[in-house]
């Protein structure tokens, strides 16, 4: 399709060529003209929102903590519904004029519940079960979305409903065994941030997936970090009484369960991959109490290797990327860990420049094959 400004010479050439006719080259530029003034959103002016957005949400949040002492309780709870209503109202005010700058400023409004959620927990001395103000944080992102459409708050929902699950999973494990010795939660979140990452909508032009994915992008490297650290701590032990088998049960089912359902929903029967993934991360859990670091670099490895292969399979660049990253940051904490030490200074020194430069040169090779064969079979 042409670019608007390049819209009069292809209907021109459309005409020449008896590809359309004169009649309708004038509908179409006559369709284009009512279009003109609703252009998509560049990316500069999206960061400036999203920027801006974060920002004013933080300032906000700064200033009620930073005064929170020096006001009266009826104040306090006054500004609560003032921050959440009136960031909501002027949303609602310039909808119809600046589309983004409504959704924007729908998404500040819904950071402010929290805020309000748990100040207002705060005046009236409601924190017997912290957990609780999550979730009704999350509820009020959810009928954000439900009301709004907007996706600022299906990314809030991606973020706090996962968040309300992971709080009430710390809240019922704190005094057992459960943190060190389950892998619930790093297993649950990483597959969470998979599926995230993995989304693919049904219907083209959807900007559910898009979001999702980059959610899922966003986490999925803490995520990695948290569930490779806590497979390796896990024989540290625990001092505190161990589980309930059934907390285990229930812990494991909703954190594979969850994951695999948004995968269901987003993939249709494409998601056996994603179980496939689930797998192997609950798998990952095991392998170092069971075999040792050194195979743990193996299995991290080919986990980075399958999510290549999944880029190559759906034609995914994001994945491709995201799996040659962590194939090259297994390798090198592998030569950290178990190369380097067994080496002298200088010798390791040269092994570390050489796998750099060689390894880093053969990687990017394959890695751009791989793009461009994405690209071209996209």
């Amino acid at each position: 399709m042409a670019d608007r400004g390049d819209l009069p010479r292809a209907l021109a050439r459309w005409t020449a060529a008896g590809v359309i006719d004169r009649e309708t080259a004038a509908r179409i530029e006559a369709f284009e003209r009512t279009c003109a003034g609703t252009p998509a959103l560049r990316w500069p002016i999206v960061l400036a929102l999203a920027l801006g957005g974060l920002m004013l949400a933080s300032g906000i949040l700064l200033f009620v903590s930073a005064r929170w002492d020096l006001i009266s309780p009826g104040t306090r709870l006054a500004l609560v519904l003032g921050l959440v209503s009136g960031v909501h109202v002027a949303a609602g005010v310039i909808g119809s004029r600046f589309p983004g700058l409504s959704s924007t400023l729908h998404g500040v409004g819904t950071i402010a519940l929290g805020a309000g959620i748990f100040l207002a927990g705060r005046i009236f001395n409601l924190d017997e079960h912290w957990p609780a103000g999550v979730m009704l944080w999350a509820l009020g992102a959810a009928a954000g979305w439900l009301v709004l459409r907007q996706l600022p708050q299906l990314a809030l929902v991606a973020v706090l409903a996962p968040a309300w699950l992971a709080s009430e999973w710390i809240a019922a494990t704190r005094h057992t065994g459960a943190w060190n010795s389950a892998g619930v939660l790093e297993c649950g979140i990483f597959t969470l941030a998979l599926a995230y990452f993995t989304a693919r909508a049904r219907q083209p032009g959807n900007g559910r997936a898009a979001v999702l994915v980059w959610v899922g992008g966003l986490a999925l490297v803490p995520a990695s970090i948290y569930l490779a650290a806590m497979s390796a701590d896990r024989l540290g032990g625990s001092q505190l009484p161990p589980p309930p088998a059934w907390l285990v049960a229930f812990g494991w089912t909703i954190a594979l369960g969850a994951p695999l359902l948004v995968s269901f929903l987003m993939r249709g029967s494409d998601a056996w991959l994603n179980v496939a993934a689930a797998a192997w991360t609950a798998a990952t859990s095991r392998v170092y109490a069971s075999a040792g670091e050194a195979a743990l670099y193996v299995w991290w490895a080919v986990g980075a290797i399958g999510l290549i292969a999944w880029g190559v399979r759906e034609r995914r660049r994001e994945r491709i990327n995201m799996g040659a990253a962590m194939f090259a940051v297994t390798v090198v904490a592998f030569y950290f860990s178990e190369v380097m030490d067994r080496l002298g200074r200088s010798a390791s020194l040269v092994g570390l420049g050489m796998l750099f430069l060689a390894g880093g040169w053969a990687l990017e090779r394959v890695r751009r094959r791989l793009v461009l064969e994405a690209r071209s079979d996209g």
